[in-house]
């Protein structure tokens, strides 16, 4: 049995249960000895009632205080008892089971591990386990259980059962690292590193597992970067654009001047453009910061110069606003340029007038989603790609559009707050610009930080707002209610909000499980003021630009990432009003506070970056998973960014010594470069 054998010659996994690893990705060995923990649970030792937090899972012991209740009704039965030790006595709640009454009723000591939430101002443990008697608990204490990531009818038990048949079936697995960075970097051999990532025997030996895996992680990433860039930094462009006179007329007539920032930016594209080679140029500039006006220079040269260029955006709500602010100013500027939208929900004899007009050179602007490089798109003379970093344009895209004839110049534009010094290594295939300057009419975003108790005056301010013409958004981190965690839903939030705020404010509700169309038409709704107050979980995230929306109300702010809460931050504040970000927190915890607090004085997407980066520290190991930029397995671009500069430091080092990854202690290395390199590169694309 081998890495690349299937799991099915796993003992115990029949057909079905093969089929529901295929759901989860994991079809070989190899694939299932790479399927990682999502977390561990790590079993403390007993902590007394008096010293529990909020929020944490705790283990304690003591005795049942009087008489265990059940109450409720019969679908959802609450069994309820109260925990006794010498420091104070814990409400205890189970749904579901009451049974318990007469299994626990017995007397005796017991341990209970659970989280533990705040119910009117009194901490409950919801749903613990049991272990009775508390001599049970002694069996796990301090043990790390793995947790993975399931799907309906896989439970972690079997994939545990799983993972550790193939660690003692399989034969040696190839260590891709070469021997020299393992030594330089101290870092532990591939087999044992695996072993310990699973089951770890302290937290000690998992950090340095973890260590060894995002190191080979964020290396074969950088690697892969490096010589892309390598192998296109010899091609050649047809597209040598010079300048325009038009381009300066329309900067004059603007009612605004360009940002000292957006000025320096602008330069170094058109000197790619004007240049031999073609651009891949990333710009890097924080939300509200004047990335589309660079962008729109850069069509109007390609337009300009007897070119095209195209405009890629993630959802066609936001290609059509593209598509009505660039005809807009077209039109209201008198550049002689037609621009058009290609996007899937068109008619047939709508995309068959559009392919027309690309194809024949009449339309120099090309709007859409991913629609503008499928096959029936017939370009003219396509010089520039502009797209954005959730449509980073992978070696696919670059191979489709070549196949086509054209090498087209490409610019990724990015609202994600990545310290340069991260950012020069994860888009290591471009070059880096940053906009680091807000435009001068732009009204900084008041924030505050509150908790529970100011909903009312929340809402209140928010029917004020809206009486005043304004719009309102409101987040909330879960689709639909769960029994173990109290956090505010978007649907049940939806339905109260509407009555809260009476029939003459129309709410509406949005969320990641509804289909595409329906989503589109919602925050279509939305962007006309048909809807005035949106409830949303984080799909609006990267959404529309609405400039008439001046409030934005966080729930349960706790529960995101400083960088996350940044970009929901900059939904408003896009117009000429002033606009409003209230964070709310029912967390007393000092580190909540402490994180918010940052939220709550910068607007400065950086400098969030960057204090986010300094709270969370490299000891923050556990049940991670990196969201947004990249979707690595186990790295954290901004927990583990010492690493990332490291791997940084080992891939030049590499490819100093040999370019091509020819010499045969890189042979693995190469390997696993070449069979990974579209997956990686497309993690990032459309």
């Amino acid at each position: 049995m081998n890495e690349r054998s299937s799991i099915g010659k796993l003992k115990g996994i029949g057909e079905k249960t093969e089929a529901l690893f295929a759901r989860i990705g994991v079809r070989t060995i190899g694939e299932l000895l790479r399927f990682y923990p999502r977390g561990y649970d790590i079993f403390e030792e007993p902590v007394p009632i008096s010293e529990l937090e909020e929020g944490k899972i705790s283990a304690v012991t003591g005795v049942v205080s009087g008489r265990i209740q059940v109450s409720g009704n019969q679908r959802i039965p609450i069994t309820t008892l109260f925990l006794k030790d010498s420091g104070g006595t814990l409400k205890v709640i189970w749904f579901r089971m009451p049974f318990l009454r007469g299994t626990l009723g017995k007397g005796g000591t017991i341990t209970l591990r659970g989280r533990v939430v705040r119910r009117r101002d009194s901490l409950v443990m919801e749903h613990p386990e049991i272990y009775y008697p508390a001599s049970k608990y002694d069996e796990k204490l301090h043990s790390m259980q793995p947790v993975y990531s399931l799907t309906a009818g896989l439970t972690n038990n079997t994939v545990i059962r799983a993972v550790k048949q193939a660690l003692s079936s399989v034969g040696t697995t190839e260590d891709i690292l070469p021997h020299e960075v393992e030594n330089q970097y101290g870092l532990l051999q591939w087999e044992q590193a695996l072993g310990e990532m699973h089951f770890p025997k302290s937290r000690e030996a998992f950090a340095r597992a973890r260590e060894r895996i995002v190191f080979e992680e964020f290396l074969v990433f950088i690697l892969t970067l490096r010589m892309t860039k390598h192998s296109e930094a010899r091609a050649e462009t047809p597209f040598s654009l010079p300048d325009h006179p038009l381009i300066n007329t329309f900067l004059d007539q603007l009612p605004y001047r360009l940002t000292k920032a957006q000025e320096k930016v602008w330069h170094e594209i058109r000197s790619d453009m004007q240049g031999k080679t073609v651009m891949s140029r990333l710009v890097q500039g924080d939300v509200g910061s004047g990335k589309t006006v660079v962008a729109f220079l850069a069509l109007l040269l390609a337009g300009l110069n007897g070119c095209q260029g195209a405009l890629m955006a993630p959802t066609e709500v936001l290609a059509r606003q593209h598509y009505e602010n660039i005809s807009g100013m077209l039109d209201k500027y008198s550049i002689p340029l037609k621009a058009v939208l290609l996007t899937g929900s068109m008619t047939a004899a709508q995309k068959k007038e559009v392919y027309g007009m690309i194809r024949e050179g009449r339309a120099a602007v090309i709007i859409g989603t991913h629609a503008l490089i499928q096959e029936k798109v017939d370009y003219n003379n396509l010089a520039l790609v502009v797209t954005d970093e959730q449509h980073r344009f992978g070696v696919r895209q670059r191979e489709a559009l070549a196949g086509k004839g054209h090498t087209p110049h490409i610019l990724v534009m990015s609202a994600t707050p990545i310290p340069r010094t991260l950012a020069i290594i994860l888009y290591g295939d471009l070059d880096i610009s940053v906009i680091d300057e807000m435009p001068k009419n732009r009204l900084p975003i008041k924030n505050c930080v509150v908790d529970t108790g100011y909903r009312e005056t929340a809402y209140r301010f928010m029917k004020k707002q809206v009486a005043e013409g304004r719009q309102c958004y409101v987040i909330c981190p879960m689709v639909e209610e769960s029994e173990s965690m109290e956090a505010e839903n978007v649907l049940d939030y939806s339905a109260s909000l509407s009555e809260a705020m009476g029939s003459q404010i129309r709410v509406g509700c949005l969320h990641g499980r509804m289909k595409q169309q329906e989503k589109d038409e919602v925050m279509d709704s939305f962007s006309r003021n048909e809807i005035q107050i949106l409830v949303s979980t984080t799909v609006v995230e990267v959404g529309i630009d609405v400039p008439n929306a001046t409030v934005i109300l966080i729930e349960n702010a706790e529960r995101f990432g400083l960088a996350q809460l940044h970009q929901l931050r900059g939904r408003v504040g896009r117009g000429k009003y002033q606009s409003y970000c209230i964070f709310m927190s029912p967390s007393r915890s000092k580190e909540t506070k402490e994180r918010l607090e940052i939220l709550n004085r910068s607007n400065d997407g950086f400098f969030i970056a960057g204090e986010d980066l300094r709270l969370r520290g490299p000891g923050d190991l556990f049940g991670i998973r990196q969201s947004g930029i990249l979707n690595f397995q186990v790295a954290d671009i901004f927990q583990d960014a010492k690493l990332l500069q490291a791997a940084g430091s080992a891939a030049d080092m590499i490819l100093s010594a040999d370019p091509e990854l020819k010499s045969p202690e890189h042979a693995g290395l190469k390997k696993w470069i070449d069979s990974k390199m579209n997956q990686i590169m497309l993690e990032t694309t459309l």
